[in-house]
């Protein structure tokens, strides 16, 4: 008796990836045919975070700091709160020394007026460069301004689509989600 418990489990050990795999096949094949949807009629430009509450349709977050020593202190210890309605972007304001050391360091919600003057300027008077860069969307000014190639100011183009394929994708991906830790 011992010896076919032990064989049995031993199949079943076997054979549990195989039926695992099989059973991920079978949903995600009548979830595919339930929706009549195939990878090629999935806007992949029309995927959309999980709705989380925010105070007003297109709300944004940055990095925010005021005249921190180094880029690494000024983002962990950025608040984390929601850019005033009036914002549109995220605006930098590295100041360096003319070896590259960071003296000071400000980050903001910024408006479009805010972000007319970005770029590298450079003062003899105090040898410092003074580099300001802008960007939009979330939390997207990480990264610090150095020189005239990354001070700019960057915009998202979003391709706009209807909304009518979005019924599309979020069965399968809702599905794909629940699936996951059973693999």
């Amino acid at each position: 008796m011992r010896y076919w418990t032990f064989a049995l489990c031993h199949l079943w050990v076997r054979m549990l990836p195989l039926g695992h795999a099989l059973a991920v096949a079978v949903v995600q094949i009548f979830i595919f045919s339930e929706n009549r949807a195939l990878a090629k009629n999935i806007n992949f430009y029309n995927v959309r975070p999980p709705l989380d509450p925010t105070p007003f349709p297109n709300s944004f977050k940055c990095f925010t700091c005021e005249n921190a020593g180094d880029n690494y202190n000024c983002n962990r210890w950025a608040e984390d709160k929601w850019c005033p309605q009036n914002t549109q972007y995220c605006l930098t304001v590295h100041h360096f020394t003319s070896h590259g050391r960071s003296t000071s360091i400000t980050k903001k919600c910024a408006s479009r007026s805010e972000c007319h003057f970005v770029g590298c300027h450079h003062s003899r008077d105090s040898e410092h460069t003074e580099c300001r860069s802008c960007c939009e969307g979330m939390i997207c000014n990480v990264e610090l301004p150095t020189n005239h190639t990354n001070a700019v100011f960057a915009v998202m183009h979003a391709q706009r689509t209807s909304g009518s394929s979005a019924h599309t994708l979020y069965l399968p991906a809702l599905a794909w989600v629940f699936m996951l830790p059973l693999m």
